[in-house]
């Protein structure tokens, strides 16, 4: 099968990655790659896939059109080229089978009506304006859908009818490992993720604490994280997967604290696959990737509540938590969804519902 996925444009794919969105992208064009499809990756510059995919890249606009006040800011102007570019690219030329668009952008969605082949759009965020009406405008035949939860997928339904595909972690990379006394806390250092919030859990909780993660809001960090790091509660930095993968295994639990609706929780699959028990606020989809067997789930910052889950968790199996996330959250189960997504839109199905996404009962 010849498949084009389209990429979020604002970082490039590749480890260590920016965000979830971009790990599912790579992951699942490294794993079609593997089974022997046709893959090619239209993604930011410095993306680095593996050597049987291939990677197109933006052209930038010239500077010219990047300064011009009427089209807003430079960084808007950029992305619009890019996928304006993109879109007009594959109306010409389509040496593809189907198009799956990762990006949050409009306008695949927008000028799916101009392509021969279907688009697949993976919804990866709660819903954004401009998308919606991207959906709510652009001619539905060939327009296909799906969500990376069962939250998410209801959250866009005035909008679109969505599948739930589970985003999927590489279980050969996030091994088991053997826990032990602290705790870690994984992400981006943004506000709404709140490592702040961790840091009392554990505090209450009395345990040391890892934080690893990109500073990806260096005036959060430095205002509301730095102040509180010291002892036992320490900044590992942005590390390799090999590296994080290790030190979450090594831990007690994971502690997940969100302030808003995480649409999906890839940091949660990826302790669950290391055998770690996951402590999370109840938020998004995080109930449903935990199930009741991954973790604790409490209620949104209730911070005490998550303190005293730390114990409970650690009552709970390491083994059947990794079995959880091979079974639900692997990256081998994240391909083999899509590519029957994929062969079913290819035949024709037009009850898109119905295309035997993977399902089941947390």
């Amino acid at each position: 099968m010849r498949i084009l996925l389209i990429g979020h444009t604002r970082f490039a794919l590749g480890a260590p990655f920016a965000g979830g969105l971009e790990s599912a992208t790579w992951h699942l064009a490294d794993q079609l790659a593997a089974d022997g499809h046709d893959v090619t990756v239209f993604a930011a510059p410095g993306t680095r896939c593996g050597p049987s995919v291939t990677v197109i890249n933006p052209v930038a606009p010239q500077p010219e059109s990047r300064s011009v006040e009427s089209m807003g800011s430079g960084d808007h102007v950029v992305v619009h080229h890019a996928y304006l570019q993109l879109m007009l690219r594959l109306q010409r030329s389509e040496p593809f089978d189907i198009v799956h668009n990762h990006s949050l952008h409009y306008l695949p969605i927008a000028l799916s009506g101009l392509l021969d082949v279907p688009m697949l759009t993976t919804l990866h965020t709660p819903p954004i304006a401009w998308m919606e009406s991207a959906f709510q405008l652009a001619p539905t035949m060939g327009q296909h859908a799906c969500a990376v939860s069962g939250f998410t997928a209801s959250s866009w339904q005035h909008a679109v009818s969505a599948d739930v595909v589970h985003n999927g972690v590489d279980t050969n990379v996030w091994r088991p490992g053997p826990g032990g006394d602290d705790l870690v806390w994984s992400g981006r250092m943004v506000p709404e993720k709140a490592p702040h919030l961790a840091v009392e859990i554990a505090r209450r909780a009395g345990r040391a604490l890892h934080l690893a993660g990109p500073i990806s809001d260096r005036r959060y960090f430095t205002e509301q994280v730095m102040p509180l790091l010291g002892g036992p509660i320490r900044y590992a930095g942005h590390l390799a997967e090999e590296e994080l993968a290790e030190l979450v295994g090594r831990c007690a639990a994971a502690l997940v604290t969100p302030v808003w609706d995480e649409p999906f929780g890839l940091v949660a699959a990826e302790a669950m696959a290391c055998g770690t028990p996951v402590v999370a606020f109840a938020r998004g989809g995080l109930p449903e990737i935990l199930g009741s067997e991954g973790g604790i789930a409490v209620p949104a910052e209730d911070l005490s509540a998550a303190a005293r889950a730390v114990s409970e968790a650690r009552t709970l199996s390491r083994i059947r938590i990794r079995h959880r996330a091979e079974r639900y959250f692997s990256v081998q189960r994240m391909s083999t969804d899509y590519l029957r997504i994929y062969r079913r839109i290819l035949l024709g199905g037009s009850d898109f519902a119905s295309a035997g996404a993977h399902t089941y009962s947390a």
